[in-house]
């Protein structure tokens, strides 16, 4: 399933540090605005503990993770939706991802310019926001304008339209982002067809220092965008907070196993940073993970939530879905502490489900199907 997640900031903010640290793609990072112009893509594993758990169980010959696809975009400044910078390429980009993770400078470090002179991270979230809907607006502005004329005609089409535009404007119009906006299942297809920026789910990367790693809440401009973040949540649903220091991400992403469990230890963490970037971007992106497992193979499989056995069937091989008969189902915990499918057969922890079930994430399935 090729889902993305863009990677949004100011120049100079870490975006590239973290893109390199997430994909270890070696991106150019520099002290100087645009050193990212192409957009750069990487596809980064999903940790999972469950998925490892399960490999210790079976000892596969192969073992596949789910995986995020990320997009490292161009730096953005004022003026983007008129062309500022290079704003037509930001925001044709951006356009073409699936969610988006803004990364905000939370950290001073007088050897690293900003280009706005000092650091403020809520002037800084303004900038982009406001670029992105004042895009937005000019987009539904021109369908606002299309289908109320149409619309008079009493063509249903253009009246849902024209509705969903009048109502996207008037929220855009007073600086608010079109997720905000409560829209009914019609007029949330109808957005969808207009790509707009500020309706694709969103996430913040606060970018803290080394000596902030281990309490980031104690910052205050990481309390202040945890707010901001509170308060733009609307109708597209929560829109979380993860902080980082991408400088000793991209640390950790050089060595090895054992030196970077003694690395977290003396910095006071639990794990990566950017674990919960990638599970939180997973999770915006409305994706969970069911499991196969055997001698062969333990994979994860990506899927939307919602998703039927079926579909999900479908996921692994297009004949499974065509034939599907059956799914015999485990969750994964249950699994693990049964020991084996036979166990957790004899335990009655196993469920025969039908193609109409709904996959929960850490599902364990095995396929019946004829074809």
């Amino acid at each position: 399933m090729a889902l993305s997640v863009g990677i949004v900031g100011l120049p100079n903010v870490g975006k590239s540090t973290l893109f390199n640290a997430l994909t270890r793609a070696g991106a150019e990072a520099a002290n100087y605005p645009f050193c990212t112009i192409e957009p750069n893509v990487g596809v980064v594993p999903v940790p999972d503990p469950r998925l490892d758990a399960l490999a210790a169980l079976y000892r596969p010959r192969s073992l596949v993770p789910a995986t995020v696809t990320f997009v490292d975009i161009a730096g953005l400044v004022r003026g983007a939706s008129k062309g500022e910078g290079l704003g037509n390429q930001f925001l044709h980009h951006i356009r073409e991802v699936d969610a988006v993770a803004h990364v905000v400078r939370c950290f001073d470090d007088p050897d690293v310019s900003h280009v706005e002179g000092s650091i403020d991270p809520l002037r800084d979230v303004e900038i982009i926001e406001t670029e992105l809907i004042l895009a937005d607006l000019e987009t539904v502005q021109r369908q606002h304008e299309r289908y109320q004329k149409v619309a008079r005609s009493k063509d249903r089409d253009a009246e849902l339209r024209a509705r969903t535009a009048g109502k996207l404007l008037e929220a855009l119009s007073a600086g608010r982002p079109a997720r905000s906006v409560a829209l009914d299942d019609e007029e949330q297809a109808a957005a969808r067809t207009w790509h707009l920026l500020t309706m694709k789910p969103l996430m913040y990367v606060a970018n803290v220092s080394e000596a902030d790693l281990a309490d980031p809440m104690a910052v205050p401009g990481v309390q202040a965008l945890v707010e901001h973040a509170r308060q733009v949540s609307g109708a597209g649903g929560e829109v979380p907070v993860v902080a980082v220091s991408a400088a000793i991400e991209a640390e950790l992403a050089e060595l090895d196993e054992e030196d970077r469990r003694a690395m977290l230890a003396e910095l006071g963490v639990e794990e990566p940073g950017l674990h919960r970037v990638i599970r939180t971007a997973y999770r915006l992106l409305g994706l969970i993970t069911f499991f196969t497992a055997g001698e062969n193979e333990v994979r994860a499989w990506t899927i939307r939530q919602g998703t039927r056995a079926a579909e999900a069937a479908g996921e692994i091989h297009s004949d499974m879905e065509r034939g599907f008969i059956r799914a015999e189902v485990v969750p994964v915990e249950d699994l693990l502490r049964a020991g084996s499918w036979a166990a957790a057969r004899e335990q009655g922890l196993l469920r025969l489900e039908g193609r109409d079930y709904v996959v929960r994430d850490g599902d364990v399935i095995y396929v019946r199907f004829n074809v």
